[in-house]
């Protein structure tokens, strides 16, 4: 039966220091928000698993590290993934031309099967907006990626991203691409050790 097949995805975010990754992947997987995150020290994992119509994800989320001396880890991160969440924060246009290296550096390590998404954090301080929705929607759109807007304060669109990612990873299932393990679901007892929420 197709709704039983277990699809495990890793999947790695990139960004700015301070541009909300892991505000993000705390309030997609814990439902949880901190006014003042501590910055992430190399990377953070996180297992989160969602129930589509044509399968089960797992994906395994590796947060990395967003200050500068830290960029030399990253490959061991994003090499091998089959997602990639390029996160700026959209009060910060440095922080928007740095998303825009990332998308370059990944696009150059060449995964043709890459599912990649661009997110501008922080639309509950619009006020302060430097970096136009449009201008962003329309480099995300010439470079193959998706693009959406979030607030990891208030929520808005953070499920969403998510569950849109693992949509088009499954979409991508009969192409095998790297960083994705399928299962079949009637050889996994049950399914019984997918059942966990989420660690780290």
């Amino acid at each position: 039966m197709e709704s039983s097949a277990i699809i495990q995805a890793k999947l790695v975010l990139l960004g700015d220091l301070g541009a909300g990754k892991t505000s993000i992947v705390v309030r997609f997987a814990k439902g949880l928000y901190y006014e003042c995150q501590e910055s992430t020290i190399g990377a953070a994992f996180f297992s989160q698993v969602l129930a589509l119509d044509e399968a089960t994800v797992k994906l395994d989320i590796w947060d990395t590290a967003g200050q500068e001396r830290y960029h030399s880890l990253a490959p061991m991160y994003y090499r091998g993934a089959a997602a990639a969440v390029v996160v700026f924060d959209i009060t910060s246009t440095d922080s928007y031309v740095r998303a825009k290296r990332w998308v370059d550096e990944l696009q150059r390590q060449g995964n043709p099967h890459l599912v990649m998404a661009l997110v501008g954090n922080k639309v509950d301080l619009q006020e302060r907006r430097q970096v136009g929705t449009q201008e962003a929607m329309d480099y995300a759109e010439a470079n193959g990626l998706f693009f959406t807007e979030t607030s990891a304060k208030t929520a808005q669109n953070v499920s969403e991203l998510f569950y849109e990612l693992a949509e088009r990873l499954v979409k991508l299932r009969p192409n095998r691409p790297a960083g994705m393990i399928l299962h079949d679901g009637q050889h996994s007892g049950g399914g019984s050790k997918w059942r966990f929420c989420c660690s780290g």
